[in-house]
């Protein structure tokens, strides 16, 4: 009895110390929305979080209902569109572990990885990326749009269990320079 009570209290502090160091709660289902400039909302799927151990799970379940089908480049893409840009949802092409830790939300943030492309123009442009870093801010998470380039994620990593967006690759751009400014899980 005494080891079970002592397994659960551990466990409680584990999620206590997580939950504390994020600012939030990243435990259950929460809302994936993308917030355009003119202040419109898309809610673009929903993210399922589980602790587990000294990291939180995730599986994110993107609405591919929401989006229209582009055969851009040879490949087809689920999009959003405007008439002045279309976003595309590019998804992780390799395992992952699903998983993010304290501080550490880079595999969240591959999953979550668009390129844009102007309506006129033909073909995927895989050099124009965006990775939304995101950022506790109390109320869930924030992301806001930067600038990468997603053909280094056109072969396998080195190693898999490293995210390969390192910061050097990843480059800060004037959100409201995209249609979508930030993206957000809450």
């Amino acid at each position: 009895m005494n080891q079970m009570c002592g397994r659960a209290a551990a466990a409680i502090t584990a999620m206590a110390v997580s939950v504390s160091a994020w600012g939030l709660e990243l435990v259950g289902d929460k809302r994936v929305r993308l917030h355009a400039r003119d202040g419109s909302v898309v809610d673009i799927g929903r993210v399922h979080f589980e602790p587990d151990g000294d990291v939180t799970r995730f599986e994110l379940d993107i609405a591919h209902e929401r989006f229209k089908d582009f055969f851009l480049s040879m490949k087809e893409f689920k999009c959003l569109e405007s008439a002045e840009e279309i976003q595309c949802h590019v998804p992780y092409p390799y395992p992952q572990p699903g998983i993010v830790r304290d501080g550490d939300l880079r595999w969240l943030e591959h999953s979550l990885l668009f390129l844009f492309k102007a309506p006129k123009d033909f073909g995927a442009k895989l050099w124009n990326g965006l990775y939304y870093r995101l950022e506790a801010d109390g109320e869930g998470l924030v992301g806001t749009p930067h600038a990468v380039d997603l053909n280094l994620i056109g072969a396998p990593p080195d190693d898999p269990g490293v995210p390969p967006f390192a910061d050097a690759d990843i480059t800060e751009i004037d959100p409201s320079s995209r249609w979508f400014v930030k993206l957000t899980i809450d």
